[in-house]
């Protein structure tokens, strides 16, 4: 392996009912007052909101709220959510939701701490030194930002949708209880399902150097997601299913299947986010549409791995299998696999991939994927 630094100070509070302990985790870090956010409704009409609030009461933690984050988090929203908190003065943040509320509150941590324009941190013009501390109970099994320093936030004004990584980030407790997962849609449990794998094999695929053990690690999660996802498709209330399908979205990208890794990039997210700020697609999906295309496109230049992903995860024996096996998969547990399904047609090629370029810096990416690369792949997703 080789040489590296792994550090992730996030607690795990996994099981049942442990959100109404939050009081009690918050409490021992001495905070008074915590801005809540959260998305839709759902959560108090659910009664989570009642045993969030319930519990923290019950530690003497004065709360305010913020709802109504959207899927695709939003600059103006993390806007409201930093002028609120100032003028609050408010101790720490608690998201309550899925991944889109816990990015967008931890740009609310950050751009708390800071007299300037939040979105310079998004834009690397501004480096973070400090931030508010955050909490979450995530209720939404995806994109691992309950157990990492990252956020991502789309500008809606420049449509541009950019991520930011700090350690300063990192939510202090995370509580995963799988009961309150279970009544995502089935629609949003697939594009889930497809951000885990997503984030597992984006290293896997790209880097220069991985070593035996974190190739098998990512292969036994992205096995996990696939059949997880299929039990829970028929089974949503199947309690250890979910529960495994959750702590493999948390190990996904949690730093563990980078370790010891050398040359890995992350050429589909970046692509992706860049049609979803420009269609507000949902994530998932639109990973579904460019993995394959990507796949398809980039496969050559790391076959010998390609084709250990069809034998390892599909039990097949060539590249293209294992490419086809995937893509039969997304099409099988319903996620789109082509832009058409969007209603992107291919004049709209050029225009997401001007997007794409002034995004390639931001991901390391500017020599290896400009602008007639970009269309090359998207060509292959039309």
């Amino acid at each position: 392996m080789r040489d590296f630094t792994y550090y992730n100070p996030t607690r795990i509070e996994f099981g049942k009912d442990k959100e109404k302990q939050i009081g009690n985790y918050i409490s021992e870090y001495k905070i008074k007052k915590v801005l809540i956010t959260y998305g839709s409704d759902r959560i108090k009409k659910s009664g989570l909101f009642d045993k969030v609030t319930a519990s923290l009461t019950a530690q003497g933690i004065e709360y305010l709220e913020l709802g109504g984050i959207q899927s695709n988090p939003l600059l103006s929203k993390v806007h409201e959510g930093i002028q609120l908190a100032k003028k609050e003065k408010v101790d720490a943040l608690l998201a309550v939701g899925g991944g889109s509320v816990l990015d967008s509150t931890k740009g609310i941590a950050a751009g708390a701490c800071y007299d300037g324009d939040v979105w310079d941190f998004y834009t690397f013009t501004a480096t973070i030194e400090k931030a508010l501390p955050v909490f979450d109970i995530i209720t939404l099994a995806a994109t691992g930002s309950e157990m990492n320093s990252f956020a991502v936030l789309t500008n809606e004004k420049t449509k541009q949708k950019y991520y930011i990584a700090s350690p300063f980030v990192f939510p202090k407790v995370s509580v995963i209880n799988p009961e309150l997962q279970k009544s995502v849609s089935k629609e949003y449990l697939v594009y889930s399902a497809v951000d885990v794998i997503a984030h597992s094999i984006e290293g896997y695929f790209t880097a220069t150097y991985q070593s035996e053990i974190v190739c098998s690690y990512i292969e036994t999660n992205i096995k996990a997601a696939i059949r997880t996802a299929e039990i829970l498709l028929k089974d949503p209330d199947n309690y250890d299913a979910r529960g495994e399908f959750a702590w493999a979205a948390t190990q996904a990208l949690n730093g563990s299947t980078y370790t010891g890794v050398e040359g890995a990039t992350s050429p589909n997210h970046m692509i992706e986010h860049d049609i979803s700020a420009l269609y507000n697609v949902p994530h998932g999906a639109g990973l579904s549409v460019v993995i394959p295309a990507w796949m398809k496109w980039y496969y050559k230049q790391n076959e010998e791995q390609f084709k250990r992903f069809a034998e390892e995860v599909f039990g097949l024996n060539s590249a293209v299998e294992g490419i086809e096996a995937l893509e039969n998969w997304f099409k099988k547990i319903g996620s789109p696999t082509r832009l058409s399904e969007f209603d992107i047609k291919e004049s709209e090629l050029e225009k997401i991939a001007q997007n794409v370029e002034g995004n390639t810096k931001y991901f390391g990416l500017s020599e290896k994927y400009n602008k007639a690369k970009v269309l090359e792949i998207l060509k292959l997703a039309l």
